[in-house]
């Protein structure tokens, strides 16, 4: 995914900017030097001063380049990989019978693991809502749970429902 800082012209702008920055400094530095009556040392080394000050100018563009270019760029890699059981789910009979669950609660809590709501599950066993409410609220009793994710929860890791 690329985002609009790293488009080619704003990477262009970023470094039109940063060289003009190295230049301004370089220049300050040159106008410090002659505000504060170093013209003797400006006069006698100037092509020392100013070798300095442009290989002070070049090390400095170098490292910020090098920094640039070899920085790693940070790339997200999403890739959706289904879940698949690596057995098929044999169901604890001695579970199911120990909570004494019946056929129709089993049901009804595998549909709500499914993600359906009681309308959802009563148009699709063809009974009212109020029929689904009953051995909802059997269920969670039966398995100690306040809410639906945790008696679905509860109930995969009993391998009652896949």
């Amino acid at each position: 995914m690329n985002s609009t800082s790293d488009s080619p012209q704003h990477s262009r702008r970023r470094a039109f900017r940063d060289v003009l920055l190295y230049g301004l400094s370089g220049g300050l530095l040159i106008l410090i030097l002659k505000l504060t009556e170093y013209r003797f040392l400006v006069v006698e080394h100037s092509v020392e001063i100013y070798g300095a000050l442009i290989a002070a100018l070049f090390a400095a563009l170098g490292i910020w380049l090098g920094l640039t270019l070899t920085r790693k760029k940070a790339s997200v890699i999403i890739k959706e990989i289904p879940a698949q059981p690596t057995e098929p789910l044999v169901l604890d009979e001695a579970r199911l019978t120990q909570l004494a669950i019946t056929p129709r609660e089993l049901e009804i809590l595998g549909l709500l693991a499914a993600g359906l709501s009681n309308r959802e599950i009563a148009a699709r066993l063809f009974v009212s809502e109020n029929t689904v409410k009953t051995p909802s609220s059997r269920v969670f009793e039966k398995l100690g749970a306040k809410r639906r994710t945790q008696a679905v929860q509860i109930a995969k890791i009993s391998r009652l429902i896949p």
